[in-house]
């Protein structure tokens, strides 16, 4: 059957089409971007007067808002960490390994994407509660870590697809030792999708609230239970500056994968994330 050429006010129609779609999209962030420019208290839109105070009030040292994205950057940081050296590790078992029942080890990684956070945040409370580790950071960071670690994986699996194994091969045959050709060969090429993994990971984990909630105490809250807090028990304006620079630092991280993808793609010659199916 013959397809017919797309048409001018065919062009036109599908333009006008996405443009609307993505107007849409923007809409509630670009509401809360002029909302956090307000000088009421109340975050009216469109505001009657423009300020930065609640910029400043966010920033404040000492304020519980200061605090709370201290303590989320550094559990991000440890999550970070956590996650790339068990994502790394397990990556390369399914990527490059023979493993006895690959697809159900694949599948049981992967599960945390799948089950309700609220209900891996229980299952984390019932384990550290007894400790006494409620409103320790490093127990909050373990918490993000097992949802960061699946999308490690599926980010360092693509990557380690997207490498020539010959590479490998050649320099085994030239008497390199695994850990050199490791070094040597496999990290360099996977470079970016490190990158990619470790920008998702501390993502993850700054915007995870579920488990934050559940292991957190009042002296230990991060930012996304601190915004709750503020929405649940009261109207402060401030949420809509943190708001503000959380898209703020979502659309830097992902220009920065894309850069890197984009650099890693021309000096590969390949796409840094191929999508391919794990077999």
């Amino acid at each position: 059957m013959m397809e017919l050429p797309p048409t001018r006010a065919g062009h036109i129609g599908r333009a006008l089409s996405a443009t609307a779609i993505l107007l849409f999209l923007a809409l509630p962030i670009v509401i809360i971007l002029v909302t956090s420019f307000g000088a009421d208290g109340i975050g009216t839109f469109p505001p009657e007067e423009y300020s930065a105070r609640w910029y400043e009030q966010m920033a404040a040292p000492g304020g519980n808002w200061a605090t709370s994205i201290a303590l989320s950057s550094l559990i991000a940081s440890l999550t970070t960490v956590f996650s790339l050296i068990l994502g790394v590790t397990a990556a390369t078992a399914l990527a490059r390994g023979r493993l006895p029942l690959h697809a159900a080890v694949y599948g049981l990684v992967l599960a945390p994407m799948l089950i309700p956070q609220v209900v891996i945040a229980l299952g984390l409370f019932l384990f550290f509660e007894p400790a006494g580790m409620l409103g320790s950071p490093l127990a909050i960071a373990l918490g993000h870590t097992v949802l960061a670690v699946p999308v490690a994986i599926l980010i360092m699996i693509s990557t380690l697809k997207g490498i020539d194994e010959r590479l490998e091969d050649a320099a085994a045959s030239m008497g390199a030792g695994r850990m050199t050709i490791a070094r040597r060969i496999t990290f360099p090429l996977a470079t970016p999708g490190l990158i990619a993994a470790a920008v998702f990971s501390f993502i993850t984990s700054f915007d995870e609230f579920f488990i934050a909630q559940f292991l957190s105490t009042p002296d230990t809250r991060t930012l996304p239970v601190l915004v709750f807090n503020a929405l649940q028990f009261d109207v402060d304006p401030t949420v809509t500056a943190v708001s503000a620079v959380l898209i703020a630092l979502a659309i830097l991280a992902l220009a920065l994968v894309a850069l890197v993808r984009k650099l890693g793609g021309h000096r590969n010659g390949q796409n840094v994330l191929p999508v391919e199916p794990l077999t």
